[in-house]
């Protein structure tokens, strides 16, 4: 796509006249609306204006590029006009600006457009190039030196490219590599940060310094600073007006300024790293692990994506966690058994909205693994997977109706295959002609991706059902032996804390409620409350094992585990697996033991201590679940190794 694909002609206004800045934004509103690429003239103007408001998008040299990015946008699309004469637009450099070019970006879909406009923004840059469009007496002539200088900048093949690609041929680095890096970032991230960055990298060949710059734009971050570049060069420039990942920049000599500096000001940014007057940074607060992995081991790199993705799962564990035992603390037990938790409609409110956070835990979890993996193509792929996982969808089955789902496990295999399906996506996609290079991003990743991830998924989640079957006719078996059929279901309960196996266990004690056998729910139970509390215990009483955000996390999980809600111990399970799940399957397995020799019965299917006057001697239920979560709490405690924050 070439940026005259965005420019029209009618879209084009020459030796335009005008009086003001508010009447010249009224102008390229309108001209925008007649072009037809807005739905709602005065919410996509209200944008601008609140795009002026945080600073001025007349960066100076006569040029101003006012941009909105909201849902009153129809399409993609660029409008232009040139008033010779100039105008007062709060400039910068405080001249009049005369070269107008306004942006419309929609809100949703694809951010092809923006690959676009950064080439614009680039181009700009070039005062010659400025110089002749003023110049020019037709549209025609107009668009013609657009379409010159693009193929003059990028090459006739690479009109499809993004600018991250063309700003990073700078000239080979020496063998140290870049002596000065940048990051620009505007607030939209659409016009100024492929300005800095440009201005930036072309000033530092003109003084013979090797540069190169990362881009925050709104597609995401490109030409991205590596550790080691990180480490080589003499110092960095931020130029920014909104937070960038500062963490990897620790001890090095940073330069933070406006984005408007980068445009500016470049040599003496440049020159003022060159000669040692930076002042040293020093970073505050948890590092940031999103630079490059090029010298992380394997498995360190699989800790960080799965992390990324507990990190953003674990806000609705906790929300909709609190919100189910909310409603079963404000529900009526007696009013129907089967349905505690839903019986009144103030509970039911609480359990549909606690519900739904629930529902979106597992997607969202394979979603920011595969981000993690792919940046935001993988976000897609791995939402959907997770999805798929928490159904149980097979090739048969696609609605899950009939199959057990393959819960957490699935979602975070849900997660890899959706981050590492992408990334062999894009190795496949180098190969294509470089004509196809703008289409990778708004249809090849996302529609074969998603293709894909629904076939391997599928493909899945029957072994999984096949292996929960298993594991129930195992259990059936084993009904001769009631203690040993206790610690069995209690352990099951913690092996994967909602997951395929929990749910088997579970679905064995639901079952033997209707055979009248209360004795197995009541195991199950306690020992689904186990894993949590345990956890909880033991971020309370060994706090040197656990950081500061897993001992604030620990203390709602006596809420959770009180409340029978397994999920709560899911992020201290997926973050050290080798250390949590045995020690929670260990302890769980103690209170399903117990529960049983105490012979406690239990009725209903949910609700943890809140169902407790229902529980079958009460006091030997509470004796389970206290000593196991007490192992449980032991056994983490010394396995776990002391950390430094």
């Amino acid at each position: 796509m070439r940026i005259t694909d965005l420019l029209k002609k009618d879209g084009i206004v020459l030796q335009a006249k005008m009086q003001d800045k508010s009447s010249t934004i009224d102008f390229l509103v309108d001209l925008h609306n007649k072009v037809g690429n807005l739905s709602d003239k005065a919410l996509y103007k209200q944008g601008i204006l609140d795009r002026e408001e945080m600073s001025t998008t007349a960066i100076g040299e006569g040029i101003a590029i006012p941009h909105a990015k909201n849902a009153g946008v129809k399409k993609a699309g660029l409008v232009t006009i040139t008033v010779p004469e100039g105008v007062d637009y709060d400039s910068m450099d405080g001249e009049p600006s005369n070269l107008f070019f306004m942006i419309a970006a929609p809100e949703k879909g694809s951010d092809v457009h923006l690959e676009v406009l950064s080439r614009l923004s680039t181009l700009l840059m070039d005062a010659d190039f400025r110089g002749d469009l003023l110049a020019a007496s037709t549209k025609e002539d107009f668009l013609k030196l657009i379409d010159k200088k693009e193929i003059e900048k990028f090459g006739e093949e690479e009109s499809s490219t993004n600018v991250e690609k063309s700003s990073s041929k700078n000239e080979a680095p020496s063998q140290k590599g870049y002596r000065i890096l940048a990051v620009t970032a505007c607030p939209t991230g659409i016009a100024h940060t492929y300005m800095a960055a440009e201005s930036l990298e072309q000033k530092g060949k003109e003084m013979g310094i090797p540069l190169k710059a990362e881009t925050n734009g709104s597609g995401g971050a490109k030409n991205i600073l590596t550790k080691e570049e990180i480490a080589n060069a003499d110092g960095i420039i931020i130029a920014a007006d909104k937070n960038v990942e500062m963490a990897r920049f620790d001890g090095k000599p940073v330069l933070q300024v406006k984005v408007a500096d980068g445009i500016h000001k470049p040599a003496e940014l440049i020159q003022k790293i060159a000669d040692g007057k930076a002042p040293i940074y020093h970073y505050h607060g948890t590092a940031n692990e999103n630079s490059s992995e090029e010298n992380e081991s394997i498995g360190r790199q699989i800790y960080k994506h799965l992390m990324n993705g507990v990190s953003h799962m674990l806000p609705f564990v906790i929300g909709g966690g609190i919100l189910i035992a909310l409603a079963f603390l404000l529900d009526d037990y007696a009013i129907d058994p089967k349905n505690f938790g839903t019986n009144t409609p103030l509970a039911a409110w609480f359990k549909n909205i606690g519900g739904s956070a629930f529902n979106f835990m597992l997607p969202i979890l394979a979603a920011y693994i595969a981000m993690s993996i792919a940046d935001r193509p993988g976000l897609l792929v791995g939402f959907v997977g997770g999805y798929i996982a928490s159904t149980g969808a097979t090739f048969l089955d696609p609605a899950g109706a009939n199959t057990i789902p393959a819960g957490f496990l699935g979602a975070l295999v849900a997660g890899f295959l959706g981050g590492y399906l992408i990334l062999g996506l894009e190795k496949l996609c180098d190969k294509l002609p470089k004509v196809l290079e703008g289409i990778k991003p708004v249809l090849i990743y996302p529609v074969v991706g998603l293709l894909m991830i629904g076939v391997l998924m599928c493909a899945i989640n029957p072994f999984v059902s096949m292996l929960n079957n298993a594991l129930t006719n195992g259990l059936n078996s084993m009904g001769n032996s009631k203690i040993l059929l206790g610690c069995v279901l209690g352990g099951m309960m913690s092996v994967d804390m909602g997951g395929p196996v929990n749910k088997a266990a579970y679905l064995f004690g639901t079952a033997s409620i209707a055979s009248e056998n209360f004795d197995i729910m009541a195991a199950v139970m306690v020992g689904g409350m186990v894993p949590p509390i345990a956890i909880a215990l033991a971020t309370t009483f060994f706090k040197n094992r656990f950081t500061e955000s897993e001992r604030k996390s620990g203390i709602v999980n006596y809420i959770m585990g009180l409340c029978f809600i397994s999920e709560g111990a899911i992020p201290f399970a997926a973050s050290d697996p080798l250390r949590v799940i045995p020690s929670c399957v260990i302890g769980s397995a103690v209170a399903g033991g117990i529960s049983m020799v105490m012979g406690c019965t239990l009725r209903a299917p949910h609700g943890g201590l809140f169902v407790l006057p229902v529980i079958g001697n009460p006091l030997g239920y509470l004796l389970a679940l206290v000593v196991g979560s007490l192992v449980g709490m032991v056994l983490l405690a010394l396995l776990k190794k002391r950390i430094s924050e």
